[in-house]
């Protein structure tokens, strides 16, 4: 599995969306000699939303793929050294860290930022994946806007699930909220405003079964799980809120994470529990998830590197 060959790195960056980029782009600059390993969604999961029209800077919106393409270049053009290719198993028992890539090649690494990022979980529908970015999507906050003055839906039962309600409740005419239980997982509050909300309707014990479309989204298929009832209910947009999981499963046992495997930062910084190492975007983030303050943890990941590289290895 492992070869003999290693290279040596001086900041390596694993992952390639807005964080990754962003790290970049300030290492680079600093003269870190940067590598980026892009990872399995090179560009994260700003490639599969179409419209961004929530990024400063861009007046008219940009579609999720340009935008990363955008970053991309920027990074490249400051000297970032940015290639294909998985992070599949590391060693941080003692620096320089060890990072493999595609199980063969290894990286030796005198500081590693981690921008995995998180990916949303599906229901695991053929037609929901068909019909993404066609009117089916993981973030109400994204995507809510195009579908202002139309019906919705929406299933999840937590606390991101009822937020995600409440703001497509401003934006829709009606939001079809599919619950699997007869509860919610959601906080009392949350529950509370769900419910006093006059345009979400709640349809409990009941879980989506086919979106219909041809193109784009047109109705979806729910069944109740007490009386097998199916029933149909027309919307233009689909919204699945049942979480997300962050990519960082390599890392276990290396790095403190939360239950859920989101990587602690100490407050206020990029850094982990260990020396060297730091993580920045959504798999260190659960509460915003958004583009820019990815972008703005990447930045923070290149600036404490550069400040540790600079205290440990002066003359690099």
């Amino acid at each position: 599995m492992e070869n003999n060959s290693s290279e040596r790195v001086h900041c390596l960056i694993i992952g390639s969306g807005p964080a990754g980029y962003t790290a970049a782009v300030y290492a680079a600059r600093a003269n870190l000699k940067p590598v980026l390993y892009q990872g399995l969604q090179p560009g994260g999961q700003l490639t599969i939303t179409t419209e961004v029209e929530n990024y400063p800077g861009y007046p008219d919106g940009v579609q999720g793929p340009e935008m990363m393409v955008h970053f991309e270049k920027q990074a490249a053009r400051m000297g970032a050294d940015i290639r294909y290719g998985i992070a599949t198993k590391v060693d941080f028992s003692k620096q320089p860290y060890k990072v493999w890539i595609d199980e063969t090649k290894l990286i030796e690494a005198d500081s590693v930022i981690i921008s995995t990022g998180a990916s949303a979980k599906w229901l695991g529908l053929e037609s929901e994946q068909r019909l993404n970015g066609y009117g089916v999507s993981a973030c109400a906050v994204c995507d809510g806007f195009f579908f202002r003055g139309k019906e919705v839906a929406i299933t999840g039962a937590g606390d991101t699930a009822a937020e995600e309600a409440l703001y497509l409740a401003k934006l829709c005419t009606t939001v079809h909220m599919f619950v699997r239980r007869n509860e919610m997982r959601a906080s009392k509050v949350m529950q509370e405003r769900v419910q006093q909300t006059p345009n979400i309707k709640i349809y409990w014990n009941t879980e989506p079964i086919e979106v219909m479309g041809d193109g784009k989204v047109s109705a979806v298929r729910v069944q109740n799980n007490k009386t097998n009832e199916i029933k149909t209910v027309p919307i233009s947009g689909f919204f699945v809120a049942i979480g997300h999981q962050p990519n960082s499963d390599i890392f276990k046992g290396w790095i403190d994470m939360d239950e859920t495997g989101y990587i602690k930062t100490i407050p206020g910084t990029a850094k982990t529990n260990l020396e060297g190492i730091f993580a920045a975007g959504d798999v260190q983030d659960k509460i915003y998830r958004q583009a820019v303050t990815a972008a703005g943890s990447g930045c923070m990941a290149a600036l404490d590197a550069e400040r540790y590289l600079g205290a440990h290895f002066p003359h690099q």
